[in-house]
């Protein structure tokens, strides 16, 4: 027996993986919604400042992109944050040094996206 088993949940191949993985993204994505206050926030926060940029802001194209891509990065962040709580969290409950550190890094990544979102708005309204 090889020691580099398939998982037993590998799906199929093609364009029914395709359809799969968009499935899965759209649970992955109405799971965050319904269990994470931050992320309802944060999609709340795109849903107001993406149109900002895109219809309102007097801004380059590029600077457009770099308004919605910011706005569009913290989600992506709070989504992986989300997983990595969630994947220590079913780990153990227990208090753990390693668990922490996971811990604090996903929201490490998150005041970091943060900031990214809060210095591409200011520069870009300020330019």
């Amino acid at each position: 027996m090889s020691s580099h088993q398939e998982s037993p949940f590998k799906g199929k191949t093609g364009i029914k993986r395709l359809i799969n993985a968009f499935g899965y993204s759209l649970d992955g994505l109405r799971a965050a919604y319904r269990h994470e206050d931050a992320f309802r926030q944060l999609t709340l926060l795109a849903v107001v400042l993406i149109p900002l940029a895109l219809f309102v802001v007097p801004a380059s194209p590029l600077a457009r992109a770099l308004l919605v891509a910011s706005s569009l990065a913290t989600l992506i962040i709070e989504l992986f944050n989300s997983a990595i709580e969630a994947a220590v969290d079913h780990t153990s409950l227990e208090r753990h040094p390693l668990a922490k550190r996971a811990k604090d890094m996903g929201s490490a990544a998150q005041l970091l996206g943060l900031v990214n979102l809060t210095l591409v708005w200011g520069l870009v309204l300020l330019a």
